[in-house]
């Protein structure tokens, strides 16, 4: 079987960097921070009151109230930016087979403020069940992708996946490889998170997992700095229109680039921390060059997973040193986390889109609040601090990597 090229042909973005693809790039390439204060609930008694919400959104600017009150927040968002990215491809969805249009997702949690809610509900009660009827539909995690195909009446394979902040890397990897195999030709990909909640601020403050820097929420994201204290919770979605290669080429579809491999590993070390020589890192960038047919040389720039914890960006830095050897060192880096906290189940299909935007524009967006470096992290490699740079990327990397050991890599290339 003759293995079918996959290229990118819609993006859409809802980030608290900006709510279009568009202002998320201007977002990026200028430095933004979208840390600030929560607003969402009381965080005064909370060790990190801070995060990256969404700016200058309202739901019911982009669904009807009565389909909101329906989903969760990370249902919505998914919606919002599949819906962006649809009319950016300009499919035409009169003329599609949609039967072969498929739709995967990520999501790291899912529906956590309704699970949330719906509990607190029923203990603030005299014990009598009263369930919200949309409570389970709300909040599972494969729900999102139901109600994309729901929505636009696509046919083909449809499901969700989780493996934390690894989930929305590993549907795109899992879109790209139906398209190959010839199973669909479109596929919408992506993946959505909306935890900034009482219980996903306080579960990741009792892991200490978060950044407590109250004092300065904007600079708290501090990716590979010496003063790092861990990553700043974000929200929003992300989302890819894969198509087959002669189907787009077919239809006179806008090409952003190519999704050359798609890279995969366990780190099988420990439930939350990585493996302190990155080993999980580096057979999942091996893996994804070894499946894209390419060269460590052939990279020019790499979005690392880059979280602004200890231990975490250590070893991803180790890592990209053992694959990369002297290339690591003309190499861009950047970690987009430092702009828009960590989108967990969002964050690969967020991180990806940067890394095509910097292939079409040439430009790689900075790794902004860096102070001081870290004498375990080789300061020869440029993780492009505090200044986007000019650079002609043909191709580049985005590593993503979750709770529980998973790691998932992407490749994507300018087209020939």
């Amino acid at each position: 079987m003759k293995i079918k090229r996959v290229v990118v042909t819609g993006l859409g973005a809802l980030t608290p960097i900006g709510n279009t693809v568009e202002q998320y790039w201007n977002g990026l390439v200028n430095g933004v921070s979208g840390a600030a204060p929560i607003t969402y609930f009381d965080a005064s008694k909370f060790k990190t009151r801070f995060a990256c919400e969404l700016k200058n959104f309202e739901v019911t600017d982009y669904l009807n109230r009565k389909d909101a009150r329906k989903m969760d927040k990370f249902t919505q968002y998914a919606m919002i930016s599949t819906e962006e990215a649809i009319n950016d491809s300009q499919l035409d969805l009169e003329k599609i087979d949609k039967d072969r249009v498929g739709v995967i997702w990520g999501a790291g949690i899912g529906g956590l403020e309704t699970f949330q809610n719906e509990v607190l509900n029923f203990c603030a009660g005299d014990g009598t069940p009263r369930f919200n009827p949309f409570f389970i539909p709300k909040m599972i995690a494969d729900i999102a992708p139901g109600q994309i195909s729901i929505k636009y009446g696509f046919r083909g394979p449809n499901f969700a996946t989780v493996s934390a902040c690894a989930s929305s890397s590993n549907a795109i990897i899992d879109a790209l490889n139906y398209i190959r195999l010839g199973y669909a030709d479109v596929m919408v990909a992506g993946g959505s998170e909306a935890t900034i909640t009482i219980a996903g601020i306080g579960g990741f403050n009792a892991l200490q997992a978060l950044s407590t820097r109250n004092e300065d929420p904007a600079t708290a994201s501090r990716p590979f700095d010496k003063d790092r204290d861990g990553f700043v919770s974000g929200e929003g979605a992300g989302t890819l229109i894969l198509e087959e290669y002669e189907h787009a080429k077919a239809r006179g579809a806008t090409i952003y680039a190519e999704v050359a491999g798609g890279g995969l590993s366990a780190d099988a070390y420990h439930i939350t921390a990585p493996h302190p020589e990155g080993l999980g890192a580096k057979n999942v960038m091996l893996n994804c060059l070894k499946d894209a047919g390419l060269k460590p040389e052939d990279v020019d720039a790499i979005n690392m997973h880059g979280t602004a914890t200890p231990l975490g960006d250590i070893a991803e830095s180790k890592a990209i040193l053992d694959v990369f050897g002297e290339h690591a060192y003309t190499l861009n880096i950047n970690s987009t986390k430092s702009m828009t906290g960590h989108l967990l189940g969002a964050a690969g299909a967020v991180e990806a889109i940067a890394s095509i935007l910097a292939i079409k524009h040439g430009i790689v967006p900075p790794t902004i609040n860096h102070f001081t470096d870290d004498d375990q992290i080789d300061s020869k490699l440029n993780f492009t601090f505090n200044k986007a740079q000019k650079r002609d990327v043909k191709i580049a990397m985005s590593n993503t990597f979750g709770f529980g050991g998973h790691n998932a890599c992407v490749l994507l290339k300018k087209l020939d």
